[in-house]
């Protein structure tokens, strides 16, 4: 069987790193926001071009601050896209604010910048475009109209670290750039963790506040505020990863490459990556009107696939809008649509091969 992912073969591999990291961590007894996670945030900055790095308990909560500290208020309202995972709605939920879905581009499955403009009111207090599957949404276009309009631009980029749009890493656009480093993120932690990366000091500020109970002295609480500081254990393995992820993206690119040529020819639609965007390929996914039946042919044949994601954020129970899949057309077709092949820099070329071969047969079987 080969697996849609295995991390078991990124951390045999990391075994002796990791583990001197905990020994580490564990000599020195500090535990929350210690040297590790500082030394972590500064990196992480570094590499994405932003001027601070805040670490979090999640990417749910690295969005959630993020909206917060832009201004985003109960009676708001923020745009973001119809497909995603639902943290993109929930988070702005969670502030109180009013998720304002719009549908995606066809090719790149991220926000329609055309239509994020149409979308835009007097309440419009942000917009959250989605970095899907490592390709970067449209951050010029985006940017350029909500600068426009004096709104904020927070980024999803839980998908994308490592990733850059002309030229420019994902922390050098809009207002803020939110990573999750949950275990299967091409930066994953040994458990969970989040990210907020921000050019701006006064959102750096408030989003260091929101994370340790509304406080930035011991004792002095200005605000309401979380539990939710990145660990020191996780900063220390998220660092030694860190001095991989540019091989191993790289590697994910030259993986999306052998497919593309391998898979060449069938009935079946591959990723787009459009520039000025630099793919990370977090999934590889493709699209097929037979979706479900390649998977069942794939798993039989011994290939492991996954859906991200079967069900368009608006015709969540959660969020339950009249006619969602009538309303975003284009989300609603690459939710019935969608397929990740494995996709992950311990992935062989031989096991590559043999991906693409099943993708063939099964595919031939259904016609």
């Amino acid at each position: 069987m080969i697996p849609q992912i295995d991390l078991t073969r990124q951390h045999a591999a990391l075994r002796a790193e990791l583990l001197e990291a905990a020994s580490r961590v564990l000599a020195s007894s500090w535990f929350i926001l210690g040297p590790e996670g500082r030394a972590l945030e500064a990196e992480l900055a570094a590499l994405c071009e932003a001027s601070h790095g805040i670490g979090v308990n999640s990417g749910t909560d690295a969005l959630l601050f993020a909206l917060k500290a832009v201004g985003v208020r109960p009676g708001d309202e923020v745009i973001t896209s119809a497909f995603s995972f639902v943290a993109s709605g929930s988070t702005i939920a969670l502030c109180g604010a009013r998720p304002v879905f719009v549908d995606v581009d066809p090719g790149t499955l991220t926000l329609d910048p055309a239509l994020v403009e149409k979308a835009i009111t007097p309440r419009t207090r942000a917009i959250v475009p989605v970095h899907l599957y490592g390709q970067v949404a449209a951050m010029d276009a985006l940017t350029a109209i909500a600068s426009a309009r004096g709104i904020a631009v927070i980024a999803d980029a839980a998908q994308a670290v490592g990733a850059t749009y002309d030229g420019r890493g994902v922390g050098a656009w809009g207002d803020a750039a939110c990573l999750s480093f949950y275990p299967t993120k091409n930066l994953g932690a040994c458990g969970d963790g989040g990210m907020v990366l921000t050019a701006r000091e006064d959102v750096a500020e408030r989003v260091r506040r929101l994370r340790d109970h509304g406080s930035l002295r011991k004792y002095e609480h200005l605000e309401l505020g979380h539990s939710s500081r990145l660990d020191e254990l996780q900063a220390a393995f998220l660092r030694v990863k860190l001095r991989r992820l540019p091989e191993w993206n790289a590697t994910r690119r030259r993986l999306a490459g052998g497919y593309r040529a391998l898979l060449d020819g069938l009935p079946l639609t591959l990723p787009v990556e459009r520039p000025p965007a630099r793919h990370v390929y977090h999934q590889f996914t493709v699209r097929s009107a037979q979706r479900d039946a390649l998977a069942r042919g794939l798993a039989d044949l011994g290939v492991g696939t996954a859906i991200h994601y079967p069900t368009i954020l608006p015709a969540q129970p959660l969020f339950r809008e009249p006619e969602a899949e009538a309303a975003f057309p284009v989300a609603a077709r690459a939710a019935r649509e969608v397929l990740s092949l494995p996709c992950f820099p311990e992935l062989t070329d031989e096991e590559l091969r043999t991906v693409a071969a099943a993708v063939r047969t099964a595919l031939s079987r259904l016609s």
